[in-house]
């Protein structure tokens, strides 16, 4: 039997150019949203024309750019549940934990519906992810790597970059951390 296509479509939110990612397999109608940005009728109208349902919405950490569509995909999806590392949860309902007031914004996220961690196993729109807790971008950041694929997907936030890695210059970032992060969490990978 033939292992379906695992298509990525990006939604790019063009404030802070943040992706947002709708994973799903070739033929099924569930898929995973993952860091909904700063756009959120853009993310909706996606799911709409592939006609996608959320089997859940991941958060990589809880800075405004990565949670700010969370409210509007909850509203359309009421009982799609979202998840968060534990280490940022409390960022979705924070407007200055999340960095959102300091722009004069102040804004908030429903809570999440489950919080993960490392070495978590989550079993979502016939996807095997594993959670890797990597701070320094944020305290509680993550990424969860699906398995079971060639070659292996990693939603990392804001943690890697193509030729780089992500900010550590904010309240509870550092670059220590970052480093060992990729270091150890990624390039192990």
């Amino acid at each position: 039997m033939q292992t379906p296509k695992v298509i990525i479509e990006p939604v790019v939110s063009a404030a802070f150019e943040e992706n947002c990612f709708l994973f799903h397999l070739e033929g099924h109608h569930d898929c995973l949203v993952i860091d909904p940005g700063l756009d959120p009728d853009k993310i909706l109208l996606a799911l709409q024309r592939q006609q996608l349902t959320p089997a859940a919405i991941l958060n990589t950490h809880g800075h405004a750019d990565h949670i700010a569509g969370n409210a509007a995909l909850k509203e359309a999806y009421p009982t799609c549940p979202l998840l968060i590392g534990h280490g940022d949860a409390g960022k979705l309902t924070d407007s200055v934990q999340n960095l959102s007031a300091g722009f004069g914004v102040g804004l908030t996220s429903p809570p999440a519906d489950r919080t993960v961690r490392e070495g978590d196993v989550l079993e979502l729109a016939g996807f095997q992810l594993t959670v890797r807790e990597t701070p320094g971008h944020s305290a509680g950041h993550v990424v969860f790597v699906a398995h079971g694929l060639e070659p292996v997907r990693i939603f990392g936030g804001d943690v890697l970059f193509a030729g780089s890695v992500g900010r550590s210059d904010f309240p509870d970032g550092t670059w220590e951390q970052i480093r060992t992060s990729v270091l150890e969490k990624l390039f192990c990978l």
